[in-house]
């Protein structure tokens, strides 16, 4: 072990002590060297932040000091960028091993691909949403009112719905045309619902919950909603029940006095 003396004075003697090896002298050292002087730095390590944080910030994000000074963020550092990342061009296609590949070369093709695909959608839409092969062949039917005797109804099918034709007495028609139009829920003269008196057209569906009514029946000797009993006359206006509304009447015309085309006006 040795031992350094230093003085602060312009002429610093120097003495090399210790436990001398047998057979060795000792020897002083003299010489002239300049004053030294220690600096002290103070450092500040991230954990000394995030202490003096804590204790600015103890009384709340409102009241601590942190909120009146300003430093109220902290951060320490866990990872480092120098990161190598593996290479994956082995594995890649050639379209795709230049990533700064301007798009605009594959943009006709992504045009496209874009009509094609709108088409198809489009397409699709439509014939989920079009009228079924069966209901268009439909679309239009002729009945022989010849078939039908009178004050009897029979029904018919057009587009999927059941159509009753009615051939109406003339006790009826007398008895329709006399219902008082404002005492109706769906006020509607019989006039508006016919083309001609002694035959009544009507969709045989119930404004109601959609049941077929049966003809011939009620209490207005019209027809009858089996499933809520809504009654309706032989003009087919709601008379009593929960329907709100009259039997619709369908698109038809007259083709000559014995025959009706429904489904064209």
């Amino acid at each position: 072990m040795a031992t350094l003396l230093r003085t602060a004075t312009s002429t610093t003697s120097k003495l090399i002590a210790g436990i001398p090896a047998q057979g060795t002298t000792l020897v002083g050292v003299s010489g002239r060297g300049t004053v030294q002087s220690d600096s002290t730095q103070n450092l500040t390590t991230v954990d000394s932040l995030q202490t003096r944080t804590n204790l600015i910030s103890q009384n709340g994000p409102f009241l601590g000091s942190a909120s009146r000074k300003g430093v109220n963020v902290s951060s320490r550092r866990f990872a480092h960028t120098d990161v190598n990342f593996p290479n994956f061009d082995g594995y890649r296609r050639e379209s795709t091993l230049d990533p700064t590949k301007p798009a605009r070369e594959t943009e006709d093709q992504r045009r496209v691909i874009g009509v094609m695909a709108g088409k198809e959608i489009v397409q699709k839409l439509v014939t989920y949403k079009a009228m079924a092969a069966d209901q268009k062949a439909l679309a239009s039917i002729e009945i022989d009112l010849s078939t039908i005797p009178l004050g009897q109804t029979k029904t018919f099918e057009w587009r999927g719905k059941p159509v009753f034709v009615k051939h109406r007495t003339e006790k009826e028609i007398a008895v329709e045309k006399s219902v008082t139009v404002a005492d109706l829920r769906h006020p509607e003269h019989d006039n508006e619902r016919v083309q001609k008196d002694e035959w009544l057209v009507v969709i045989g569906v119930c404004t109601h919950l959609g049941c077929i009514p049966i003809a011939n029946a009620g209490d207005f000797s019209g027809m009858l909603c089996p499933c809520h009993f809504s009654h309706y006359d032989g003009s087919g206006r709601i008379r009593k029940g929960p329907a709100p509304l009259n039997l619709h009447v369908p698109p038809y015309s007259f083709k000559g006095d014995s025959m009706i085309v429904v489904g064209s006006e």
